[in-house]
């Protein structure tokens, strides 16, 4: 057996390992009959960009992070959508070949379904505590289609960039912050410990898509993956311009109007951060990337990428 592929296998491997290790239940594990502390927050302020607004108060600056919060959640159901679709596709290369690398991938696939099942119960649950008004605008089987059709290597670079900025997030701001929803901080490390593995597998599967594409097509791909990342930040300014108005319209108090642009903005910037640019600036993501691309496609990739990470 070549090496390469030896390799491989045995991360897939590993991958099974730690799926059978991790695995956890929703009532079991994660909820427990617990309730979310809206007392608490839910997206810590390292991703909320709260800080950017003292003219809040405690309570407010709370609000704030319940509404970023549930957004969090729901954007999490809407791409897991698409990506459980794509590794159902990817994984038809392996059928009649590497059957670990199959178990992986369908493993993969039923923690994604499972994960659409948790955030649908987030969302239930923050819509239970929370004022009337909020809506989370784009439709998960309307984004999957579109995403769906570009090129299997930029819907797997666009998952590889997500499941790493998931990596991020729970490392550098919801693990370390003591003054979380309890409930909300179990959710997203249940949800990482999951995703943890995923990313290796994204990685994997990258790598096989790009070995199969020539200079034209891989060129062609550099572009699909461009035009997705412009198609998430539509998402992500209609939905920060969606829950800006709800969250100024429910605050209880009229702001200036400098304060109501400042809310505005810092929605799109902590959006913008959290669901593009924390993934683009991950290391790892550079380093995959980099290795499959040249000079000329990064530099295209970085000039589309500049209005939105800049």
């Amino acid at each position: 057996m070549d090496t390469a592929i030896a390799t491989n296998t045995m991360r897939y491997a590993k991958c099974i390992e730690n799926s059978k290790r991790i695995r956890w239940d929703i009532d079991r594990d994660v909820i427990r009959g617990r309730s979310l502390e809206f007392g608490r927050k839910f997206l810590p302020d390292g991703l909320s960009m709260v800080a950017r607004l003292p003219f809040l108060n405690d309570a407010e600056k709370r609000t704030f992070s319940h509404v970023q919060g549930r957004t969090y959640a729901n954007m999490f159901g809407l791409v897991e959508r698409f990506i459980g679709a794509k590794m159902l596709e990817v994984s038809r290369d392996h059928w009649m070949g590497d059957q670990v690398a199959l178990e992986a991938l369908v493993r993969f696939t039923d923690e994604e379904l499972k994960h659409q099942e948790l955030f649908r119960r987030v969302e239930a649950m923050t819509a239970g505590g929370m004022p009337a008004g909020y809506a989370f605008l784009p439709q998960p089987n309307d984004v999957a289609r579109a995403v769906l059709g570009a090129s299997t290597w930029a819907v797997l670079g666009l998952t590889c960039l997500i499941e790493l900025f998931t990596q991020v997030h729970y490392r550098t701001s919801i693990e370390p912050d003591a003054n979380l929803s309890e409930l909300w901080k179990d959710i997203f490390m249940y949800h990482w410990r999951e995703e943890s593995q995923h990313a290796i597998l994204d990685e994997l599967e990258w790598i096989r898509e790009d070995a199969k594409l020539g200079a034209a097509e891989r060129d062609k791909a550099v572009g699909d993956l461009i035009g997705l990342a412009g198609a998430v930040d539509g998402i992500v300014q209609m939905q920060a311009k969606s829950d800006a108005e709800y969250f100024l319209a429910t605050l209880g108090r009229k702001l200036a109007a400098d304060q109501r642009s400042t809310v505005g903005e810092t929605f799109l910037r902590a959006y913008r951060y959290q669901y593009i640019a924390s993934g683009v600036k991950d290391e790892r993501f550079g380093k995959i990337l980099g290795g499959m691309i040249n000079a000329a496609q990064g530099e295209r990739i970085g000039k589309a990428l500049e209005p939105i990470v800049g």
